[in-house]
């Protein structure tokens, strides 16, 4: 039989992925952002739930093994520079998940979010005196590490705080993946075989007609084909627009394609939805590749469990 998980704001499934692939079985998935679930609903399974979380009651929820999830970063992310706001209306959502973790008590859970969560006082202190405790509350002990998905075979540098709950009467602990690669691979591994132009003829080799202007901004950077590519980012407007990087040969931005490749999305993924809500979704995504190495970790101790 195989082990159950949980998925809360699962978007189009990145994280679910990298579990499916390591052999669990997703028992319940939930979204509230409907092309998100289209997606997720034609590549992975139907069983996704699209409802705002704040609705869902314990009892919508089969019980499971592991909970993971994602909270929405916005508030949080370094991309948005000066804008970072800690009051932001999606900085509390990591109570949701709290909520769901207190009435489900799986053995384990996993947390994934920006690097962003934890860095400047007062991110730190909401970090370590508020989002930390509230899983604590819960009956779990944590750890927590800041982990880059190119050291996990991703070709991008992402950088993403990882936070993995152990249930406090289970004794087995979860280690972090080792890293599996000492030379990363690069933006050319990724997409050199694509062709230089949008084509309608490979699914998702579309994307946005955004003006390029290099200024060394987020969006407006040169990429070099030798290394990993910048980390993908789902901020901003649907519309896309500056947030999607350029093509290293700077004749148009990267497509939903590429970036999903650069995501480690396998080529056989559909996205759903308008160019801008597709890139949204991968930007929001975890890699799967790096979700399979996690999610490895968890099967090691879940399989030594009676």
């Amino acid at each position: 039989m195989k082990p159950r998980v949980i998925s809360l704001f699962s978007g189009c499934g990145g994280l679910d992925l990298g579990f499916i692939k390591a052999g669990f079985e997703i028992v319940f998935a939930n979204d509230i952002d409907k092309e998100a679930c289209l997606s997720y609903a034609n590549n992975i399974n139907h069983h996704i739930l699209c409802k705002d979380i704040y609705s869902i009651r314990a009892d919508e929820i089969p019980d499971a093994d592991i909970l993971i999830g994602g909270f929405p970063c916005l508030g949080f992310t370094i991309a948005n520079g000066k804008n970072r706001n800690l009051n932001s209306s999606y900085n509390k959502l990591y109570l949701e998940y709290a909520r769901i973790l207190a009435l489900k008590q799986p053995k384990y859970f996993l947390v994934e979010n920006v690097a962003g969560i934890q860095s400047g006082k007062i991110f730190k202190e909401h970090f370590y005196e508020k989002i930390l405790p509230s899983f604590e509350k819960c009956g779990y002990t944590l750890k927590f590490a800041i982990l880059n998905a190119s050291d996990y075979n991703v070709p991008q540098n992402r950088k993403r705080v990882i936070i993995i709950g152990r249930r406090n009467d289970i004794k087995n602990e979860v280690n972090f993946p080792k890293k599996q690669t000492k030379i990363p691979k690069t933006l050319k591994d990724a997409i050199g075989d694509l062709p230089l132009e949008y084509s309608e003829n490979i699914p998702n080799h579309t994307g946005s007609r955004h003006k390029i202007n290099i200024n060394g901004y987020v969006g407006n950077r040169i990429l070099s084909w030798d290394k990993p590519a910048p980390t993908i980012t789902g901020r901003g407007s649907r519309g896309g627009g500056a947030v999607i990087h350029p093509h290293p040969h700077l004749h148009r931005r990267l497509s939903v394609r590429e970036c999903a490749r650069i995501q480690s999305f396998p080529d056989d993924f559909i996205f759903y939805g308008s160019n801008g809500a597709a890139y949204a979704q991968i930007g929001n995504a975890v890699p799967p590749l790096m979700s399979y190495y996690l999610a490895r970790e968890f099967k090691k101790v879940l399989e030594r469990i009676p």
